[in-house]
């Protein structure tokens, strides 16, 4: 009789050990599920983030220049060791120009007298960007480039288009 019990409570254990470890490996397996979930989660909202961007810095160099008074206001150059547009306008008697241009992973704006020689340190950072390039294409069309994307804008007409 004491042998049945004791083989009883010998597999009622094991039972127990085995629903135990089933359940471990239940548990680390949804674990693993959910962490791979979120990594992934994370990695498309990285990427579709870059391109929010890439996007917006297309817009804000466009509607820069589309507020732009002077027709032909703007011009494409070297500012502070990056490739930088300008954009000139009269306020009064006298000229001020709007350079932006990227600095440090950034994308920068500098608003100032065009007679004053200041570097990029004191320009404002608008957003981050890795790669952004200003050139003239023909004269009075300045194509505007990041990693993906790319604007072409009218110097003449202001009007600009995004392409890919």
């Amino acid at each position: 009789m004491i042998y049945k019990r004791t083989k009883l409570k010998r597999g009622r254990s094991l039972d127990t050990i085995f629903v135990l470890i089933v359940f471990s490996v239940f548990a680390f397996s949804i674990l693993m599920v959910l962490m791979l979930g979120a990594g992934i989660y994370r990695n498309i909202h990285e990427i579709s983030r870059g391109g929010e961007n890439e996007r917006f810095v297309l817009s804000y160099v466009r509607t820069k220049a589309i507020t732009s008074d002077n027709l032909g206001g703007f011009s494409v150059g070297e500012f502070d060791g990056s490739s930088a547009l300008f954009i000139y306008e009269m306020i009064g008697e006298r000229q001020f120009r709007t350079v932006i241009f990227s600095r440090d992973g950034w994308l920068n704006e500098l608003f100032a007298d065009a007679t004053l020689d200041l570097s990029g340190a004191v320009g404002m950072r608008v957003t981050p960007i890795d790669y952004v390039q200003f050139e003239e294409v023909s004269h009075g069309l300045i194509r505007v480039s990041t990693e993906n994307l790319s604007l072409l804008l009218s110097a003449r007409s202001m009007q600009g288009g995004v392409f890919n």
